[in-house]
């Protein structure tokens, strides 16, 4: 199946000053202007030894402090910004990481937190998330199968806010509504056992969080140790990996917007439900209001156009493979020889803004200074728009330092052609 069509890159300048004016606290370490709290509810976690632990491509501390960045980015309530600090603070199905006691320790972490944020939170750490977030939704649908769903959707959403028009018998959401009723679903607390309802905007708040989430510690290290050569992550081995890997670019991305895809869905089909109620009222849904979260805010990430894409999983592994060995031979074989690699790379995989960035210098080298601007504009587009790097060999924040050097060199149609002129650059204005 061949990927959804490419995401448009049309935007304003102005787009591009907003992105940036939102990362620039976090890109600055100014974590007061983010929130008046955050400074603090992160010394809370340097206390008691988060900065100690290890996590994946780093310490837990900066993987907390990155998931909240991201949700912040995408314009998540602060509320759940918060459960994305603290979101395995309680240790939970997926890592052992109980920097917290949740049986002696939620009063303390809920003067911090809030009420709210505590509670998902808590909800967050004692789920199955393996069966609730993904054998039970993620993997229950086909790539396919998403694809469609979402055109439906799309008509179905507009029908019912335009039209009034209301259809409970298509099949997407008939089947979101067997995977995740209305009501939430029921699922087993994983020390206790004990019955425990999750809403459905609970459900879809943490699959948001999955995706920001993974998108930040995936990288080719997972890829070895789970054999997740067809890049769909369905975790089908268990080799002893030895950490870090080489650094490769993780094959998380298909396995990302599938993610992205399903909360799309969830989201129009609350949206539906509530135009529903609210034109037709209550009437005979027989669905209980109590305990819906409807006071949470359900926003859409901008990654993969919206959360409107799948990328095809095969034609993430061409595009990363064709990066990768531009990156790493481009300076033997070649700049013309890299930018043939860097262009396909691009063409089968447009949601990621390495490639664009490295292609982006290739272009300030040879003097193509137009097209070097606009490499540099989409590749910074979208580091922004993620919050974390595809290409863990260096830090978000050293990509868009990176990015933002070739922008304003593209705009002053200038390069050095010397390597200490090289060395020189890193001021951006």
């Amino acid at each position: 199946m061949p990927s959804s069509p490419s995401p448009s890159v049309a935007g304003s300048l102005q787009d591009l000053q907003t992105l940036l004016a939102s990362a620039r606290p976090f890109l600055r370490g100014d974590f007061e202007a983010v929130h008046p709290n955050l400074p603090s509810l992160i010394s809370v976690l340097r206390s008691v030894g988060a900065g100690e632990c290890w996590h994946k491509n780093g310490s837990f501390l900066e993987h907390l402090v990155d998931v909240y960045k991201i949700l912040k980015l995408w314009k998540a309530q602060e509320s759940v910004c918060r459960c994305g600090l603290f979101h395995s603070a309680y240790s939970n199905s997926h890592v052992n990481l109980a920097i917290f006691d949740s049986s002696t320790a939620r009063h303390t972490v809920r003067s911090h937190l809030g009420g709210t944020a505590e509670e998902l939170m808590y909800l967050f750490c004692v789920v199955p998330r393996q069966s609730l977030i993904l054998n039970d939704l993620i993997y229950r649908y086909t790539d396919v199968e998403l694809v469609e769903h979402l055109k439906a959707s799309e008509v179905s959403l507009r029908n019912a806010k335009e039209g009034g028009l209301f259809d409970g018998d298509e099949a997407w959401r008939k089947k979101v509504n067997s995977l995740v009723p209305p009501g939430g679903i029921t699922v087993k607390h994983i020390k206790t056992g004990e019955d425990v309802l999750v809403s459905r905007r609970v459900v879809a708040i943490f699959v948001m969080m999955t995706m920001a989430d993974f998108s930040d510690q995936f990288f080719g290290f997972q890829d070895t140790l789970f054999e997740n050569s067809n890049g769909r992550f369905e975790y089908p081995g268990n080799t002893p990996a030895l950490w870090p890997g080489d650094g490769k670019p993780g094959l998380w991305l298909n396995f990302v917007s599938r993610i992205g895809a399903v909360y799309s869905l969830l989201v129009r089909e609350e949206e539906i439900f509530m135009e529903e109620r609210k034109r037709v009222g209550a009437g005979g849904n027989q669905v209980s209001m109590d305990g819906r979260h409807e006071e949470l805010e359900l926003v859409i990430p901008p990654v993969f156009d919206n959360c409107t894409r799948v990328l095809n999983s095969e034609e993430q592994i061409e595009a990363r493979d064709l990066y990768w060995e531009a990156v790493c031979e481009g300076s033997k074989r070649g700049l013309d020889w890299a930018e043939e690699l860097l262009g396909r790379s691009i063409e089968k995989n447009p949601f990621v803004g390495e490639p664009h960035v490295v292609l982006g210098q290739i272009y300030l080298t040879n003097g193509r200074f137009e097209e070097a601007e606009r490499e540099a504009e989409r590749g910074l587009r979208l580091l922004l728009e993620w919050g974390s790097p595809w290409d863990k060999r260096m830090s978000w924040e050293g990509w868009v330092a990176w990015c933002r050097v070739l922008l304003m060199k593209a705009k002053e149609k200038s390069w050095p052609n010397t390597s200490w002129g090289i060395l020189n650059l890193g001021l951006v204005k």
